[in-house]
């Protein structure tokens, strides 16, 4: 799923659990994929591309057992629920709970829209997961931008946040439709550099989210 749409999910879970900082829950719902950066820059998990890349599909994410299996997400959710009681001392069954919910929404949000590329648990590929939108990538932007819109709909944001948000999603139009030609044609043979522009468009959705929910949030009171 599209970053944006990632971070946006943090606007529902800040709706839930109000007493939540937002910037915790936006590290939180993009945990997962950070460490998807991190593993792929270092050579632990494996990404490759076709020969030509004019869409997501041409982007496969052949080994990511560590970062977004099922097993991984739910012990990633429980160590931040642990941090959150043990370490910080507040209330786990409210803000650890939170939290942990914003790791497992990142796991939940790829399963509706990858090819069955999410695995089980570290060690187990025999059996992936994954509903396969990608595979029809316009439709999946499509179901994306909703899901994020209903996102801001439910934060009762900002028309300045959900302009971000639709804009976040139209900048991203030549990677989900082949027809329209885009930086994505050089990511052909370089998944290392793919990995490195997901980090940053994690970092640039974080900021967009952050400052203009923030923004509205100074406003109100």
């Amino acid at each position: 799923m599209n970053a944006i749409n990632h971070a946006a999910t943090a606007l529902l879970i800040s709706r839930r659990w109000p007493d939540l900082p937002l910037l915790p829950i936006l590290l939180c719902v993009q945990l997962v994929e950070c460490l998807w950066v991190v593993f792929n820059l270092l050579g632990v998990e494996v990404t490759y591309t076709a020969s030509e890349v004019h869409a997501i599909n041409d982007i496969h994410l052949a080994h990511m057992p560590y970062s977004h299996s099922l097993a991984a997400s739910l012990v990633l959710a429980g160590i931040v629920w642990w941090l959150v009681a043990r370490v910080f001392r507040r209330p786990a069954w409210g803000l650890g709970l939170g939290l942990a919910v914003a790791v497992l929404s990142h796991i939940v949000l790829d399963l509706l829209t990858h090819v069955p590329d999410i695995a089980l648990a570290p060690g187990v590929d025999a059996w992936k997961l994954g509903s396969g939108l990608y595979g029809i990538p316009l439709i999946a932007l499509l179901v994306e931008t909703l899901y994020g819109v209903w996102c801001w709909r439910i934060f009762r944001g900002s028309k300045a946040l959900l302009t971000v948000i639709l804009l976040f999603n139209l900048a991203a139009l030549s990677f989900y439709v082949p027809q329209i030609p885009g930086p994505e044609m050089w990511l052909a043979g370089h998944p290392k550099v793919f990995a490195a522009i997901i980090g940053l468009h994690i970092v640039a959705g974080w900021a967009a989210i952050w400052v203009f929910a923030r923004r509205q949030s100074k406003a109100v009171q």
